[in-house]
């Protein structure tokens, strides 16, 4: 798709914002060229798409400060940038705004065993971060999927789960500090390597605030010990129903998994087609579950939890007899969203949570709805915690087929607001969400989130256009009682 031609208006203004942020941010630190901006044109969620006015690149803390100072004077728009894996547009650049990348930030600054945690900077991948320390036993727990490629400062913005969140907790419950910047260039430090801190939960206000509020440039994640024992069941069940009713049956014994991941018969037969090792391929559902900790423990729970697969109809059940086996269990779950782009030219992930008691309920639904909206859909989700991670597969080549996806995603979304849950997990809210914040929030609770963002961005400058359906200048917010005026977004661009 070809970019419109920019007028002389925006050439003049790009080329004076340029200037003033190479001062700041010398030699290759500010991206301009037309086809280099591409590479910042959409995040994870590729249906959309809007090249930046352009990119800087800073490497310092300085440097970001200065560059956030600069826009905030001057009302220079700002989303900031990790890796770009985000699934919900959250770095969603504007065709009016600059794209702070972090990229450069990639250093580990220091690993305090003593005080178990490690200092790193926000460009640091997941994967990363444990692969610093693993030679001493210990690692960092939460664990995309994306963990290969996401970063740390991704992670506080989106507050992250993966496979292990179920028994250690989100991002929100692994950071202990942070350094950020403020949109009017002032730096601040929350937490530190203390277990809590005084006063206001600032930092649980940043974990999860979608770049909103602050430009996050250090932090201090808490490191655990390896368990000495970690081995794997993989289970396989005649139907989602079983299964789900498994999972709820596991948590209700008191039975905390290091990790209980769940997949549906589309996404075991293209996982299984991908990394070749071993799922059984004649069950509808299958279920992964870890157990950690000391091995007399293990063996244990590991008895109590076939007891329970078995009370619930399991068809098949492989217990791993050794790490590689284990490891094998997981390689086709971690690699599923690549094993689902075999079977599909595009696929749309949708990202809700839900009691757990309300999963085999939602699994049906979710088949009816496939038909309503004759699309496939495969399902790889957290089933612990009820993160859901429906895959509706289509074809963008299709007319009709990208909208159709997006009122499936919808329809799942609302349903699960429905049964009592929420609408993201752990990919936020972005634009993907940004129109059904309604479904869960009333207008005084979306506008006490807005009051929020005030105080930390009160000109709306960072990120804008992500999270609120509805926007209101914070002059209005400070006085206004009931007032539901809205402020149009431009239609967002796709391909």
């Amino acid at each position: 798709m070809r970019m419109p031609t920019p007028d002389a208006a925006v050439i003049a203004r790009r080329a004076e914002i340029a200037a003033a942020l190479r001062q700041i941010v010398p030699g290759e630190g500010v991206v301009l060229d037309e086809e280099e901006r591409r590479a910042y044109e959409s995040d994870g969620l590729t249906a959309y798409r809007q090249p930046p006015l352009l990119a800087v690149l800073p490497s310092t803390t300085d440097q970001v400060a200065r560059v956030l100072r600069y826009c905030y004077e001057h009302g220079v728009k700002v989303v900031p940038r990790g890796a770009g894996t985000s699934l919900s547009g959250g770095a969603l650049p504007l065709a009016d705004g600059i794209i702070l990348g972090l990229g450069k930030f990639n250093r580990v600054l220091e690993i305090d065993y003593a005080n178990r945690c490690a200092v790193v900077q926000p460009g640091v991948t997941n994967l990363g971060i444990s692969l610093a320390v693993q030679h001493a036993g210990f690692f960092y727990a939460p664990d995309p999927s994306s963990q290969i490629a996401c970063t740390i400062g991704g992670n506080i913005a989106e507050n992250s789960g993966g496979v292990h969140c179920l028994k250690y907790g989100l991002t929100t419950n692994n950071v202990l500090g942070i350094e950020m910047v403020l949109m009017s260039g002032e730096v601040l430090r929350l937490g530190g390597k203390h277990l809590d801190a005084e006063g206001y939960d600032l930092l649980g206000v940043m974990t999860g605030s979608e770049g909103l509020l602050g430009v996050v440039t250090e932090v201090t994640v808490r490191i655990l010990r390896k368990p000495t024992t970690a081995r794997a069941l993989l289970i396989g069940f005649p139907s989602n129903e079983s299964a789900g009713n498994c999972v709820a049956a596991i948590i209700a014994a008191g039975i905390i998994p290091g990790g209980m991941e769940m997949m549906d018969k589309p996404a075991i037969h293209a996982a299984e087609d991908f990394v070749h090792v071993g799922y059984p391929l004649d069950v509808e559902a299958l279920l992964i579950v870890e157990l950690d900790g000391p091995p007399a423990e293990v063996d244990h729970l590991i008895g109590e939890v076939e007891a329970i697969a078995r009370a619930n109809r399991a068809a098949s059940l492989r217990i791993s007899v050794g790490e590689e086996e284990r490891l094998a269990f997981w390689a086709g779950r971690k690699a599923a969203f690549p094993a689902v782009g075999r079977i599909s030219p595009d696929y749309y992930c949708v990202d809700g949570t839900i009691p757990r008691k309300r999963l085999p309920e939602v699994l049906t639904h979710m088949r009816e709805l496939s038909v309503k909206h004759g699309l496939r859909v495969a399902n790889v989700f957290h089933a612990g915690d009820g993160n859901l991670h429906p895959l509706i597969l289509y074809d963008a080549n299709n007319p009709g087929e990208l909208e159709r996806a997006e009122h499936f995603g919808a329809d799942i979304l609302r349903f699960c607001v429905a049964v009592g849950g929420v609408l993201t997990g752990e990919h936020g809210v972005g634009v993907e969400k940004r129109d059904l914040m309604p479904v869960m929030f009333d207008p005084v609770d979306l506008e006490q989130q807005q009051r929020l963002k005030c105080a930390f961005d009160p000109d709306g400058l960072l990120n804008p256009g992500k999270v609120f359906p509805q926007l209101h200048r914070c002059a209005e917010l400070g006085r206004m009682h009931v007032h539901h005026g809205r402020t149009a977004f431009p239609d967002l661009p796709r391909f």
